[in-house]
Parts: structure tokens; C-alpha cells; sequence
């Protein structure tokens, strides 16, 4: 497997990788605006705090069905209030986008990072998150889809990019469905290897333990350009294990950034919070490194191995840390 690797990387025409890394913020870090919706009808301001946190920033939407609309929603069980997609977050933006394309300062797109986390495959709803990417295309940064899928079209930038994770089903719609020449509007994430059934805690020692060539085996296709993570890939356990920050913490994280970048994807983790019970606005646990001391070195420490897309809650906090160190 390590040598048709190798073997595939080395048909890679030359500095394709680079090229491709160095179009999302000149391959530097940006912040990740996780969760960034309203739901059980509160955290409606999400979307414009993540706004005000300046450029480049990733805004996470999650998507859903209902009534035959694409809705913004944290649970597939919608109940017809949740936004639509088109409203909520594509004329929220309209006028940062087209105050964009006038300027036409195209070194600095994208300027926001749209990433979709779907709370069902149903083709229904993905053929409707395509046809309103469809609608908005001028404002999205595409390739052209070439025949050969390990060939990696160059983007045609836009100020929006767009994410999607590693469904087989999404590919088969976002992808596959398209025709050659056909304009790709949005990308996959890699595939990280299944590891086989274990009890819980050696599933989750191999899970931070084996090395990166084993659980990310394929380069990047034209469609899947972006490895996403959860913090379990570094740390034993992931947040709510997580003991102080070590050397050895900061070899792994690094192992995993540098060999993602080498292969030519970009590099997400999530999520990275730390907060205390009183200060929480709505947050899951399962991030919560227990405090904000806790949280800043792992912040610190993504930054400098050069994580693409660092993923919190506490949008306030860690957004400024990103844009220092540019």
C-alpha cells in the first residue's frame, strides 16, 4: 500500500500539491466556526459573531430535510422552524460576497470556507443543496471535472469555498453525477481508515497511536481534497481524557499536519473548546477540555503545526490567535 502510495504521488505533476494547499490562506490557518446555526430556538447570533470575526474565516452548516426544503439543523428530527439554507446563510452573506466580486481582490479568496455537516444522506436533500449551490455558482469557487479523478483540476476562485465531509452518498451526487467538463461546486473529505471493532479503550489508543500512513492512505482526488479529524487522532481518549499538553502530544499533531500537507490535502480538526459549566452558550462536552488554560495550549499548539481549519465553539476567543499569527 506504501508504495502505490508513493507511486500515485509521484504522478502528481510538480508543485500540484502546493499550488492546491497554498489556495485556502496560503496554506496557513484559519478559524472554524463550528455549530454556526441557531437551534431549540436559541444561538441566533452565531452566524453574525463568526462574521465579525474577520477573513478568512470557515462557517460549519449543518443540513437537514423538511417539507422538501433544505433547512440549516442540528438534528435530522426537523419540526419546521429551522432556517432555510438559502436564507440563513446565503443572503446573510450576499453583500460581503458582492462587495467581494467588486473589488475583485482575488488574492484573498476564499473568503469564507462554507462547511457542510449533513445530518442525513438522503439524495433528496443533497440534490437540493446542489441546486442552491447551483443558484449561487457565481459566487463559488469550482473545478472542472476531469476524467480521470486522480487528476486535480485547478480551483477557479470565488470568494466562497465549499466543504462537505466523506460520504460515499455525496460523492455519488456532488461528484459522480457530474459530467466530465462539468463544473465541481463543492468538495469531499477524506476517507480516514475504519479501524476494526476493538473494545473502546484500544480503539482508541490505535486511534492516536497508528501512524498517519495507516489510517490516510490515499492521496487527494479531484473531488476529495481535505482530511477532517477528530481530536481522538492526537490525544488518547480526545477532549475529555485529554491530560496536559506534552512534547509527545505536540510530535503527534505535528506527524499528522505535515503528512496530510505532504500528500497535498488541507488539514481540519474539531473541536477545540474549553470552557466551564457557567460559561457555556449551548456547547457539547465532548469538546470541553475543562478549561481555558487547558484549550489554549492545544489552540497555540494547531496553529503552529499549521492546522488548515481549526474548529471552536468559542469563536471570540480563539479567532484572534488564528489572525495573529498570519
Amino acid at each position: 500500500m506504501r508504495l502505490i502510495l508513493a507511486l500515485a504521488l509521484l504522478l502528481v505533476p510538480a508543485g500540484a500539491q502546493t499550488n492546491a494547499l497554498d489556495f485556502l490562506n496560503h496554506n496557513r490557518p484559519v478559524f472554524d466556526a463550528h455549530n454556526c446555526y441557531p437551534y431549540e430556538g436559541s444561538w441566533a447570533d452565531r452566524i453574525e459573531r463568526a462574521l465579525q470575526t474577520g477573513f478568512p474565516v470557515a462557517i460549519e452548516q449543518d443540513m437537514a430535510w423538511y417539507g422538501g426544503r433544505a433547512v440549516v439543523s442540528h438534528t435530522d428530527k426537523t419540526k419546521g422552524s429551522e432556517p432555510l439554507l438559502r436564507d440563513y446563510f446565503f443572503e446573510r452573506v450576499r453583500p460581503i460576497v458582492e462587495k467581494a466580486l467588486a473589488e475583485n481582490d482575488r488574492a484573498r479568496w476564499p473568503l469564507i470556507v462554507v462547511h457542510f455537516d449533513f445530518k442525513s444522506n438522503d439524495a433528496p436533500l443533497l440534490h437540493a443543496v446542489w441546486e442552491v449551490l447551483g443558484e449561487y455558482e457565481g459566487w463559488i469557487t469550482t473545478a472542472v471535472k476531469t476524467a480521470d479523478p486522480g487528476r486535480l483540476s485547478p480551483f477557479d476562485a470565488k470568494p466562497l469555498l465549499v466543504l462537505t465531509e466523506d460520504s460515499d452518498a455525496q460523492e455519488e451526487v456532488f461528484f459522480r453525477q457530474v459530467p466530465v467538463g462539468g463544473k465541481l461546486r463543492l468538495f469531499g473529505s477524506a476517507h480516514t481508515k475504519a479501524i476494526p471493532s476493538q473494545p473502546k479503550q484500544e480503539h482508541d489508543r490505535l486511534l492516536a497511536t497508528l501512524p498517519p500512513a495507516e489510517l490516510l492512505a490515499s492521496p487527494p482526488s479531484n473531488y476529495r481534497r481535505w482530511w477532517n479529524n477528530s481530536w481522538f487522532e492526537v490525544e488518547e481518549g480526545g477532549q475529555r481524557r485529554a491530560g496536559d499538553w506534552t512534547p509527545a502530544d505536540e510530535k503527534r499533531l505535528r506527524a499528522l499536519v505535515d503528512y496530510a500537507h505532504k500528500l497535498g490535502y488541507w488539514i481540519r480538526f474539531f473541536t477545540l473548546d474549553g470552557f466551564t459549566p457557567g460559561e457555556s452558550k449551548g456547547w457539547d462536552q465532548a469538546y470541553n477540555f475543562g478549561s481555558h488554560e487547558a484549550v489554549l495550549a492545544r489552540w497555540k499548539a494547531a496553529i503552529a503545526a499549521g492546522v488548515n481549519l481549526i474548529a471552536s465553539d468559542q469563536y471570540e476567543e480563539l479567532a484572534p490567535l488564528v489572525h495573529a499569527a498570519r
